[in-house]
């Protein structure tokens, strides 16, 4: 891949911002992320060499590697001996060990993250969904499909199910901006204690690859999750369709 020229460096990333609050490292570090973000050094590319942000930013190469080592941490760069640094797709990284929302998998990278919501509105409960969450089949459920966007890259489709009485309530709150978990906890009161998740893989259709600009028949990681309350109770089934190139998966294993 071609790196990009350093002479347009100045147009493609912009000043640090002095902060009284940050080292030097951390605010060239940030100014890098975004830029990347911005899709200025696209995944496949790679940044301006060591010396030509030194020159940049009128800093030591220690403060640089300093900088580069915060991208290396978020998975966004990779160093490859003698070539410099490679940018890579931007992941997700989900611990399995903990239950969180793509917004709260994203933060830690500075993502900014949104959905488009495909479609939202209640629905006779399917097979699956209704055994799911206790209800009978063809019983009304609220049924939320969302594409899950983050720095504007579509990385997975989300098809949820809930009962009525929090699939309605729902229906009102912020729903491109706001992850469902939070918005359950924070603005329906409701307790989340834990879910049961299944992965398999399969390839994508038509609409799904689509969506998630991928081609159709490339494989993709397909999640089945049910989240409970904390008493117990089945609250949310969803079905996720995720790209594995967007997405790291990790989980601690006792031995015993």
């Amino acid at each position: 891949m071609k790196a990009h020229d350093g002479n347009r460096l100045s147009d493609t990333c912009p000043p640090a911002i002095a902060s009284s609050r940050q080292p030097k490292y951390q605010e060239i570090g940030n100014s890098l992320m975004e830029s990347i973000l911005a899709g200025d050094f696209p995944p496949g590319s790679y940044l301006p060499s060591e010396s030509v942000l030194m020159k940049r930013f009128g800093v030591s190469r220690v403060t640089i590697r300093l900088a580069l080592d915060l991208l290396r941490d978020a998975s966004l760069i990779i160093g490859h001996q003698g070539k410099g640094y490679f940018v890579c797709t931007l992941q997700a990284i989900q611990d399995l060990g903990r239950l969180q929302g793509f917004g709260e998998l994203m933060a830690p990278l500075g993502v900014e993250t949104r959905s488009e919501v495909l479609f939202a509105g209640v629905v006779p409960a399917p097979a699956t969904a209704a055994a799911a969450l206790n209800v009978k089949r063809g019983e009304d459920l609220v049924k939320i499909r969302r594409i899950r966007i983050a720095a504007e890259e579509a990385m997975s489709i989300d098809v949820s199910y809930f009962p009525l009485g929090i699939g309605q309530r729902l229906l009102e709150l912020d729903l491109p901006h706001r992850d469902i978990f939070a918005l359950i906890e924070n603005q329906l009161g409701i307790d989340i204690g834990f879910a049961d998740i299944t992965m398999t893989v399969g390839p994508a259709e038509a609409e799904t690859s689509r969506l998630l600009n991928v081609k159709e028949g490339d494989v993709l990681i397909r999640t089945e999750r049910l989240t409970y309350d904390a008493s117990g109770k089945p609250i949310d089934y969803e079905h996720l369709f995720v790209r594995p190139d967007c997405h790291q998966f990790k989980i601690r294993v006792p031995r015993w």
